[in-house]
C-alpha cells in the first residue's frame, strides 16, 4: 500500500474534502506545490486555481479554490479556501462571462473603472477556467 497523509480541504462555507492522498498539488504564492507524505511542515498562501489530489489507489480528484492557505503537518494537510469547490461544479458559463465583463472593465479608459478589481475578477474567472481545463484533461 501507498504512503498516505490526511487532506482536509475547507471553505467558509463547508468542509469539501476529508480523506486519506497520496499527493496534493496547488499554487502557492511562490509557484506549484506538490505535497507528499512525510512533507516538512509548511504555511503558504494560495492563488486562485485548481487543487489536485490523487487518492489511496491512484483516483485523481481535483478541486478550485479561490485563495486561502495551505498548511502542512507531520500527518495532515489542510486548504482552508476561501470559497471551494469541486471542479464539476465550477459553472464554466458563469467563469466566460466574468472573465469577459473583467476584460471589458479593463479596456475601458474611464476614471471610474476600478482596475485592481477588474484585475482581480479576470484573475478569479481565468483560474476557474483553467481547473474546468484541467478537469477535461483528467476525462481523455
Amino acid at each position: 500500500m501507498a504512503m498516505t497523509v490526511h487532506c482536509d480541504i475547507v471553505s467558509a462555507e463547508e468542509e469539501i474534502f476529508s480523506g486519506l492522498v497520496e499527493v496534493v498539488s496547488a499554487t502557492g504564492t511562490s509557484g506549484e506545490l506538490g505535497i507528499y507524505p512525510g512533507h516538512s511542515p509548511l504555511l503558504t498562501k494560495l492563488v486562485p486555481g485548481p487543487v489536485r489530489i490523487t487518492l489511496a489507489g491512484g483516483e485523481q480528484q481535483i478541486f478550485y479554490a479561490s485563495g486561502g492557505f495551505l498548511e502542512v503537518q507531520s500527518r495532515t494537510v489542510s486548504i482552508l479556501a476561501d470559497t471551494a469547490v469541486r471542479a464539476d461544479d465550477v459553472d464554466e458559463a458563469a467563469a466566460l462571462e466574468a472573465q469577459k465583463l473583467a476584460e471589458q472593465e479593463l479596456a475601458q479608459k474611464s476614471s471610474d473603472v476600478n482596475y485592481t478589481k477588474a484585475a482581480a475578477q479576470l484573475a478569479e474567472a481565468a483560474a476557474q477556467l483553467r481547473t474546468v481545463q484541467e478537469i477535461r484533461k483528467k476525462m481523455r
